[in-house]
């Protein structure tokens, strides 16, 4: 699967710290070869509009939908808690 970027998700990768931003390419990384892996922990966001959820770590969350071959990455924030 192929990794794409809409622009303002684009934007918070950008505006996220170095650190963070390698992380976050690891993760989608792992997401683009096994949606599975134990470390995502993606799930199903919102079911209606077919919306994702990945774990970047315990702080960061990276949200996507699937669209042929492409996982379109919408959105990147930070975890409410």
């Amino acid at each position: 699967m192929r990794i794409e970027f809409l622009k303002s998700a684009d934007k918070e990768y950008r505006s996220l710290s170095s650190e963070l931003r390698a992380r976050t390419k690891k993760q989608l990384s792992l997401l683009a070869t096994n949606l599975h892996h134990p470390s995502l922990r993606a799930k199903k966001y919102d079911e209606s509009r077919d919306i994702w959820q990945g774990r970047i770590n315990r702080d960061y969350r990276f949200f996507f939908v699937t669209q042929g071959d492409t996982y379109y990455i919408i959105g990147i924030t930070k975890h409410p808690k």
